[in-house]
């Protein structure tokens, strides 16, 4: 089989790196990429390397209403070229007009991976006409977790015979590799050593729920005054969260580190002593596993990854969705009971998300 993975707004995605790695270990199917972007992607030398094609189809998704009719004319001409078996999408602005260039080009199996599930739901409902047209348009729809299967047919209502739920996956000897040095680096730079340290990793959006985590830490400073919660991300709220964190009086006990650099993520995982998550709804979450990974005890809300492997009190913690005493209350859990949540939460983890069963899912999604 030929499969042709598409993906927009992207330079460089280490996902696919991992599966143009794996793909090149197998002889079987042959494998092909396609980044819609601004400018010329640096994912045409990241695939190279594996021995794999990446073709770029110049698209800005500032621009996208003018930009999507261009995309379609140059993936359709592209996919009458290469006759795939497969055209696999992975986000809206690229399964838009690929899906359906794929169609008309005569390709039977059209994948899409909802991987922005609930995003125009929440934001621009009037595009969700579109989310159902492109479900239309495939003939399997992969949401990576349960809560976003749910979503895909109760509010894209979209055909139960074509989902099938696989969830994302990591390599998991890349996400567990850790740096004394860089650990260090990290203690000394926050001043963390001897203290209690909570982290989360995401975007600074109202989506993440961080003003919750940070009522909640303001319950947890009464009880451990050391408590050190790592705020890892950019996002539009900022401004907004250092404003409710100077109101709460937690300059000495919340620090925002901006983005880390991608290679210290395990290192910095090994710093705490519990990792929270706070977000209204995740597509997946690949911070759960991650974090998981590396043996963190987890307190997260029922979302994505983390409703899917968390059971509660036994390898992690489930909170309520927007209540900051029931974070609080897990938080301050972990912290004590913690150490019962790292083994078993790991194990999961691993057997759930590992890449590798990621790959081979999707081989014998194509293969049926």
């Amino acid at each position: 089989m030929h499969i042709v993975f598409t993906i927009a707004n992207n330079s460089s995605v280490p996902y696919f790196n991992w599966f143009a790695k794996q793909a090149a270990l197998q002889k079987e199917h042959t494998f092909t990429f396609v980044a819609l972007c601004k400018e010329s992607p640096q994912m045409i030398k990241d695939v190279a390397e594996y021995g794999w094609d990446c073709y770029w189809i110049p698209f800005d998704h500032i621009n996208r209403k003018k930009d999507l009719i261009p995309a379609f004319y140059k993936a359709y001409k592209l996919f009458l070229k290469l006759k795939p078996d497969v055209v696999h999408s992975h986000l809206f602005d690229d399964a838009l007009p690929c899906l359906l260039a794929a169609r008309l080009a005569g390709v039977k199996k059209r994948a899409i991976v909802k991987a922005d599930t609930g995003f125009h739901y929440k934001y621009v409902p009037q595009w969700m006409f579109l989310d159902r047209f492109n479900n239309w348009n495939a003939t399997d729809i992969i949401p990576p977790s349960t809560e976003s299967e749910k979503f895909i047919l109760d509010k894209e209502k979209a055909n139960k015979n074509k989902v099938t739920m696989i969830h994302h996956g990591i390599p998991s000897e890349i996400y567990t590799k850790k740096s004394q040095e860089i650990k260090e680096k990290l203690i000394l730079k926050y001043n963390l050593r001897g203290k209690v340290v909570v982290g989360t990793v995401s975007r600074l959006i109202d989506w993440k729920g961080y003003k919750y985590i940070i009522k909640a830490a303001k319950k947890v400073v009464k009880i451990h005054p050391n408590a050190i919660f790592l705020f890892v991300g950019e996002g539009g709220q900022k401004n907004e969260l250092e404003s409710l964190v100077r109101s709460e009086g937690l300059e000495n006990n919340i620090i925002f580190t901006g983005w880390m650099d991608r290679d210290n993520i395990p290192s910095f995982y090994s710093l705490l002593d519990v990792y929270v998550h706070a977000a209204s709804f995740e597509p997946f979450g690949f911070v759960i596993p991650e974090a998981m990974m590396n043996g963190i005890p987890i307190v997260s809300t029922p979302t994505g990854s983390a409703l899917d492997v968390i059971e509660h009190k036994k390898n992690g913690y489930l909170t309520k969705y927007k209540d900051a005493d029931s974070i609080a209350e897990g938080v301050l859990y972990a912290i004590e009971k913690g150490a019962d949540f790292k083994g078993k939460g790991k194990q999961m983890a691993l057997k759930k998300f590992e890449f590798q069963e990621m790959f081979n899912n999707y081989i014998k999604l194509y293969e049926n």
